[in-house]
């Protein structure tokens, strides 16, 4: 094993360690990780124990309630000329199903089971970032409920779930209904994005030694492609959201065509969002498969190098078929060439694992128990759905087969075989973890073949509905052509359903018992460090992992761990701690110490989520003080980072000491803050891509920008922000009586210049005489330079920030961190605001 850091591989053969432990070490550690006493420390509990099973919750909840939605949809369509739902109530509850289930359900479910799942399968504490999970949760469930909600008050939105311009515009969809949406959505999806980036960090920082990334688990695999291809997809879809709102709330036309806007673009970043959404959804779940289908076969998964090449190449080709939704647009024919093969090519890795599946199924010796009957079944009609979905991808078939119920058919069978029968596989096989009892064997065979069935008889006649001729989106049809039959049977199917998610939530009621001092256990003989004895401090000591299985092939592991005979015996500064690793063979770094709960995050989701909800209303004032708390709540969370941590390294076991704090590229938070700036970059990215696009439709609309004069002073100010931001860690690094004060200075003078930097752009774009609502160019050109003023306010509370820290004593060479990552985010803008104003200073042409 080649060594990242310096750490020496031969000392892993001092573990297990026979040192006996101090007397009350064990006590002590559950001490410092108890959990909540008062009833309010259940809301500001941050262990992942405790938010990991409320995202869950949540998350079925918005299962079950777009569930009751879509009954209702199913009761109106059993026969034809039904009354039972007026249109614009169908409408809204159309709308609100696949809304919930896409944005509210699916993609927070997988990312919840990461949360609960991941500590205790990489052998760590907790995640690095306990608070941003915590934050993420809450503005998740408050933002939700409330997005929800809508619906009892005829507010919901009544467009679709993909929300098309023109029919969004306020032409066509006067009232805040849509308004609704699209600030809701785009907030939830910024709470995905939180959970993203403590993913990714947590699956590369936070492994237990030695388990270097060809013994990483498979879920963990899936977990780390899902969150990084949230990073890349998702700020499309939080970019379109917000331009339609411009338009919406300020008529800034991207959409308007006849002021040089086109719907297109919007179907062009949706669905950059929306199909690598379903892999999205789907790996995570096929991580779960790949996990427990050898627990439920008692063998080895076949293949699993391939199975994590397949799902790097399934994430990857998943970004190159986002117009497999637009074949009847009328693109060029050479893209709608590209987009089918690249549509069918996708299905190859995908194939690649369920091959993997069979074979481990067939290798070892299946045992028909709840989860392995949701496996298997989930595991049919994911394969149903993928040959419909290479039969959609030709382009003649899709020409006659869009916009009916045949697609209906399709993506049902893809995202309930794919992510939902996996999900409830997960929850059966993984719930003696969090659980004192596990759930019911014979209530979940009676579930699964209601569930089996009941989807089979909703979704199969869908086909051939669709191939008769019934379009998608309609709220009733005319009697005598042959749709009565299906529809009435495809109803009673989805009732069948129904009645299985119910008993699944009476099995929950009788049987789930979470946040008690001990589990089920491993009650289906699971190979991974999560059956391991845990308490709210995950393991008692972070083994030393030699083999992907290491409960299989590791026979005393469960003894050694318990008696604290690994690394991180104890808590040896009396706080919560977690080891962080190296990214590629996980050698141990430094000891991180973990937040301990506060209220400050929860506030903090709640006044967020109050702003964009109550912008929805127009209350402008209350919504700006929304904002205005939520920005303190924030900061009052940040002001407690990088203090003073005691002895500079401490004895993690084995006499192995590490230091308890670092900075630069080894610290967690440097990770977390490049991430995010990936994010930033991408939905700049796709905003340069929105006006190149634009100005590609209508050339002649296009004014010559401001003239070139004044291009330097924007630019010297951006280079002496980007300059100063760097300069101020070199003065920081001197170690000098007045370092940490120069430092402070210099990175409140870069955020100075970049301010300066942004008005003068602004400022001579407006004297151009270029205004947003008069063109497409105008519009695309301030919605740009409003994105970089985003970044830009940011950097004006940085500044202050850093400077009221250092007033406070709290900036020193010694703690950097905090400073580094703001350094990081200046310098940032400084490059961001560079590239966009050369992109449309310089494209098309010129000024004179």
């Amino acid at each position: 094993m080649s060594s990242e850091t310096g750490f020496d591989p031969e000392l892993y053969k001092r573990f297990p360690t026979t040192e006996a432990r101090p007397e009350g070490e064990l006590e002590q550690l559950e001490e410092v990780w108890c959990g909540p006493r008062r009833p309010w420390e259940w809301i500001t509990a941050i262990n992942n124990n405790y938010i990991g099973v409320y995202y869950v919750g949540a998350a079925m909840l918005f299962f079950v309630l777009a569930g009751v939605l879509a009954l209702l949809m199913r009761t109106q369509l059993a026969l034809p000329m039904t009354g039972f739902l007026a249109q614009e109530t169908y409408n809204q509850i159309f709308t609100m199903h696949g809304t919930v289930m896409m944005f509210l359900f699916a993609v927070p479910a997988v990312e919840a089971l990461g949360v609960l799942l991941l500590p205790q399968m990489l052998g760590a504490r907790d995640l690095p970032f306990p608070r941003l999970s915590a934050y993420a949760f809450w503005a998740y469930l408050v933002g939700g409920l409330c997005f929800f909600a809508s619906l009892f008050f005829g507010l919901a939105p009544n467009g679709g779930w993909f929300m098309y311009p023109p029919l969004t515009s306020t032409t066509y969809s006067p009232g805040i209904n849509a308004d609704f949406w699209l600030l809701g959505i785009g907030f939830i999806e910024i709470s995905a994005i939180a959970g993203a980036i403590e993913i990714i960090v947590g699956v590369l920082k936070t492994r237990a030694p030695g388990m270097t990334l060809d013994k990483l688990p498979i879920f963990a695999w899936a977990m780390l492609i899902f969150a990084c291809m949230i990073i890349i997809a998702f700020p499309s879809i939080i970019l379109s959201t917000l331009l339609l709102e411009l338009e919406r709330a300020l008529g800034w036309p991207f959409f308007d065509a006849a002021k040089g806007g086109d719907p297109m673009l919007w179907q062009h970043l949706f669905w950059f969002f929306g199909h690598p959404e379903v892999y999205i959804i789907f790996l995570p779940a096929a991580g779960a498969m790949s996990t427990l289908i050898p627990a439920v076969a008692q063998t080895k998964l076949v293949g699993y190098r391939l199975v994590v090449l397949a799902m790097l190449a399934t994430g990857f080709i998943s970004f190159g078929v986002w117009a497999h939704h637009m074949f009847t647009t009328g693109m060029p024919q050479i893209s709608i060439n590209y987009f089918s093969a690249a549509s069918m090519a996708v299905s190859v890795p995908a194939g690649v694992q369920v091959f993997a599946w069979i074979a481990t199924l067939a290798a070892g010796k299946m045992r028909f128990n709840t989860p392995g009957l949701f496996a298997v079944g989930g595991l049919v009609i994911f394969v149903m759905g993928g040959l419909t979905g290479v039969m959609v991808a030709m382009v003649p078939f899709d020409w006659q087969a869009h916009d009916s119920y045949f697609i209906v058919a399709h993506l049902h069978y893809v995202l309930i075989g794919g992510m939902v029968f996996p999900l409830f596989a997960a929850i059966y096989y993984w719930t003696p973890m969090s659980s004192s009892r596990p759930l019911s064997e014979r209530w979940g065979k009676w579930i699964f073949w209601l569930m089996f069935v009941g989807h089979n008889l909703t979704f199969m006649p869908m086909h051939l509905t669709g191939l008769m001729g019934m379009p998608r989106r309609v709220y009733t049809y005319l009697p005598d052509r042959g749709w009565d039959l299906p529809n009435m049977i495809s109803t009673v199917g989805s009732f069948m359903f129904g009645l299985a998610v119910l008993l699944w939530v009476v099995d929950m009621v009788r049987n789930f018992r979470p946040f008690g001092n001990k589990d089920a256990g491993n009650v289906f003989g699971g190979p991974g460090l999560e059956w391991l004895p845990s308490g709210r401090y995950s393991l008692r000591s972070v083994p030393v992992i030699k083999s992907l299985y290491p409960v299989w092939d590791q026979p005393d592991l469960a003894r050694d761990v318990e008696a604290g005979r690994y690394f991180l015996p104890g808590a040896p500064r009396g706080e919560r701690e977690t080891m962080i690793t190296s990214p590629i063979n996980a050698e141990p770094q430094y000891l991180q110490r973990m937040p301990r709960p506060s209220s400050w995050y929860v506030w903090g989701a709640i006044f967020t989520a109050g702003f964009f909800l109550i912008l929805t209303i127009q209350a402008y004032l209350v919504s700006v003080i929304s904002g205005v708390l939520a920005i303190y709540c924030i900061l009052k969370w940040c002001w407690g980072l990088d203090r003073p941590s005691g002895p500079a390294t401490v004895d993690v076991g084995g006499g192995v000491r590490l230091p308890t704090y670092v900075s630069g590229p080894s610290s967690h938070g440097w990770w977390a803050m490049v991430i995010t700036l990936i994010v930033s970059g991408m939905v700049a990215i796709m905003a340069c891509f929105s006006y190149v696009f634009l100005w590609s439709r209508r050339p002649d609309l296009w004014q010559a920008p401001p003239e070139i004069g004044s291009l330097p002073l924007t630019l010297g100010l951006l280079a002496a922000a980007g300059v100063g931001a760097w300069a101020s860690q070199g003065a920081l690094k001197l170690d000098r009586p007045r370092s940490a004060g120069i430092a402070a200075v210099l990175m409140l003078a870069a955020t100075l210049a970049a301010g300066g930097a942004f008005a003068a752009e602004a400022s001579a774009w407006w004297n151009s005489g270029l205004r947003p609502d008069a063109s497409s160019q105008g519009a695309t050109v301030y919605a740009l330079l409003a994105w970089q003023g985003t970044f830009v306010g940011i950097s004006l509370l940085m500044g202050p920030f850093v400077l009221l820290r250092w007033l406070c004593g709290l900036v020193s060479s010694r703690y950097p961190a905090t400073f580094e990552v703001v350094a990081l985010f200046v310098a940032f803008t400084a490059v961001q605001g560079a590239a966009t104003t050369l992109l449309i200073r310089l494209f098309p042409g010129v000024g004179a």
